[in-house]
């Protein structure tokens, strides 16, 4: 049973009892209803809801969303439970529509270790059973606005603070069954409180920052709007209000991509779980290079629990692995991650060698030195003579061939791509690639160890980039088109920030250096390549002008300490001159022709890569491109889009494009046989599953 009721002594006490996490879908809500009806025929004196497990409920069955609501209908029942002597148990992890159950009930009890939140506009929507208009009027207009619309989770501490909750305890249903009858009187439900007075300064201080942080989603902005109404309408017009806007939003482009992303993210999650073998322990590690990035993995190994040695070739290098190390454990103090103390014994247990003569023994090794063939080749050579066979050996490139990399290695079926993103101990996303010779034995512990690093595993074949990178080199190509075709660099940055990209290609370049941009393209040979349009405009600033980024104080924007980046006005002049050269004569683009153009270049690069089996979901694609590259979230990434604007028509406006310029656009075929067939890139995930 999903709700088990039993009435002793005057007590209905409800256990929603749906493993693992109690999420509510239509039999939790069944079992509500006849628990509630039970209650009521009863006339019980007291109603104690908790839940079984180590969860109270994580909220609504998001898998029900798609389709139509179907009755019992949490709202209604809601509204029953707040007219009954009612006491929350919040034994366990309490989110969304488990937050909304508690508000209903006249009093919240929680256990210490408890996490609460309403997480709604996360995946697109408003809480839809009350939580808009119930938490405003028991913990104040201000703090809801917050909570709801920033959709963060707080602890058991913070909701006393606020009055969320009542009592922290150790045990709260045996608090909850001890509550004298008396108590229960002195607490009144949302129903019955007044409403909050408005604060319109707090929602407009809570709308501007909303917009910094969620700029394009709608959510937050519809929550502020039914929070505010709180202190205008009485609780069941709020409610009815509350309820139109959630199916409304529900339905909408921006829920159902946030939803996308939210499955994808679960399923990347449990992919370890796939593999035939499961994933073996990994309890010590070695790194390779000292730099940010192998700084980064280091730290990240320390904070799992996994004894670290890091690589260095001398003395010299040594001593600047360990000054990378104690600044992410300095910084570490600065956000109130660790103590003083923490950060010292963190510094003391990464172990620093200079060499490979003395190594120990370990189950993974990590390679994270610059992207030179035949040094990562060397590092590897040496880690196999002074590793046993049984040790993982896993190379950091971001677009070098991991089979030339291991070519050579002993046990290659041991050997794996581990492409982290940088900050290595901060970004989520890592691309697990499998080399001609991983074994699943090693994707298996690979995904493993993701996890245990709290990583979003994508497992990607092997090809120049990845899957990523490889995108991102069209993008960036696509855009330097435009660039000697008409278009400058601050206005392709403008339409691409407008779609929701978190930065502009441009912007982008000057952060990372456009000298790492260069070295790709000097290793590719891009200028004497077939069957590529080679723009150059992009080494030039780098080679004429000596353009490097941020680093130097001038880019494609000019920087400045303490001031935001300023259109360059010696860029123009080159991108003009290199139109010149080209006998192109320069045309205005508008926003709306950047943003077709770029995202088609990222559809159909994500669609070859599919089609040869680089990647094995769209959807990873899609995760790839939203944790990796900035794509915005609630757009659901390039494929989820491309479903969304037709497969047909993704393909008709690549065939325009390629009339205009064949070398940059080649024939959209594996789009076409999709939408020839009536599939979308949606189904492709399902026959995944």
């Amino acid at each position: 049973m999903a709700v088990r009721h039993a009435i002793q002594s005057g007590t209905c006490l409800i256990t929603l009892d749906n493993p693992p996490v109690n999420v509510i879908g239509r039999a939790v809500r069944q079992g509500l209803l006849a628990a509630l009806d039970a209650a009521e025929a009863a006339g019980v004196e007291r109603v104690i809801v908790t839940g079984a497990g180590a969860a109270f409920s994580a909220g609504a069955d998001a898998t029900e969303f798609d389709g139509p609501p179907q009755p019992p209908h949490l709202p209604d029942l809601l509204v029953r439970l707040e007219r009954l002597p009612s006491i929350a148990a919040i034994n366990g992890t309490a989110l969304g529509g488990g937050v909304e159950i508690a508000l209903a009930c006249r009093m919240r009890i929680a256990a210490p270790s408890v996490m609460l939140g309403l997480p709604e506009v996360t995946l697109g929507v408003v809480p839809g059973a009350g939580g808009t208009q119930r938490l405003p009027r028991i913990a104040g207009l201000a703090a809801a606005a917050d909570l709801i619309s920033e959709g963060r989770r707080f602890d058991a501490a913070e909701a006393l603070r606020l009055g969320i909750i009542d009592a922290v305890a150790d045990d709260p249903l045996a608090a909850a069954l001890a509550v004298p009858e008396g108590d229960m009187d002195r607490h009144l439900a949302a129903c019955d409180r007044p409403a909050p007075a408005a604060d319109p300064a707090a929602i407009a201080a809570a709308r501007a920052r909303a917009d910094k942080r969620a700029r394009g989603q709608v959510a937050p902005q519809a929550a502020f709007d039914l929070v505010a109404a709180t202190a205008e309408v009485p609780l069941a017009e709020g409610l009815t209000l509350e309820r139109a806007r959630f199916l409304d939003l529900r339905a909408g482009p921006q829920a159902r991509a946030l939803r996308h992303v939210f499955f994808a993210e679960r399923a990347a999650a449990a992919r370890a779980r796939r593999f035939a073998v499961p994933p073996a322990p990994v309890a010590s590690a070695i790194v390779v290079g000292g730099g940010t990035m192998g700084a980064g993995i280091a730290y990240a190994l320390d904070g799992a629990g996994i004894a670290v040695t890091l690589v260095e070739a001398d003395t010299a290098a040594a001593d600047r692995a360990r000054a990378n190390i104690g600044r992410l454990f300095d910084d570490a103090v600065k956000r109130g991650k660790a103590t003083a103390v923490e950060a010292e014994a963190g510094r003391a247990r990464i172990a620093v060698a200079v060499g490979y003569g003395a190594l120990p023994q370990a189950d993974i090794a990590i390679e994270a030195v610059f992207e030179n063939l035949a040094v990562k080749r060397q590092v590897f050579a040496a880690l196999d003579s002074a590793l046993p066979d049984s040790a993982i050996l896993a190379t950091n490139t971001s677009y070098l061939d991991p089979n030339a990399i291991f070519e050579g290695i002993r046990a290659p079926e041991r050997c794996v791509g581990l492409h982290f993103f940088s900050p290595a101990h901060v970004m989520k996303l890592v691309e697990i690639v499998r080399a001609a010779g991983t074994s699943q034995a090693t994707l298996a512990t690979a995904f493993g160890l993701a996890a245990r690093l709290g990583k979003l595993p994508v497992e990607a074949g092997v090809c120049d980039g990845f899957i990523g990178n490889r995108i991102l080199t069209r993008y960036r190509q696509t855009c330097d088109v435009m660039l000697i075709e008409g278009a400058l660099p601050w206005q392709v940055d403008r339409a691409m920030e407008a779609f929701g990209m978190a930065m502009g290609p441009y912007a982008v370049q000057d952060l990372s250096g456009l000298d790492i941009a260069f070295a790709n393209r000097q290793r590719k040979n891009l200028r004497a390549a077939l069957g590529v349009r080679y723009i150059p405009i992009a080494d030039r600033m780098v080679e004429d002008l000596g353009r490097l980024g941020r680093k130097s104080g001038a880019g494609w924007y000019d920087h400045s300490e303490g001031a935001a980046p300023r259109p360059a006005p010696a860029v123009t002049p080159l991108i003009e001159a290199a139109s010149v050269e080209a006998s192109i004569t320069r045309r205005v683009f508008d926003d709306a022709e950047i943003v077709d153009r770029a995202l088609a270049a990222m559809i159909d690069e994500g669609a070859r890569i599919l089609g040869e089996g680089i990647a094995r979901r769209p959807a990873d694609i899609d995760l790839v491109m939203v944790h990796g590259y900035g794509f915005p979230r609630w757009r659901g990434g390039p494929m989820h889009h491309a479903d969304g604007l037709g497969l047909g028509a993704v393909a008709s406006r690549i065939r325009r494009f390629a009339v205009q310029d064949p070398l940059s656009w080649p024939a959209p075929d594996f789009i076409e046989r999709l939408a020839a067939v009536g599939r979308t890139l949606a189904d492709l995930d399902r026959d995944e599953r």
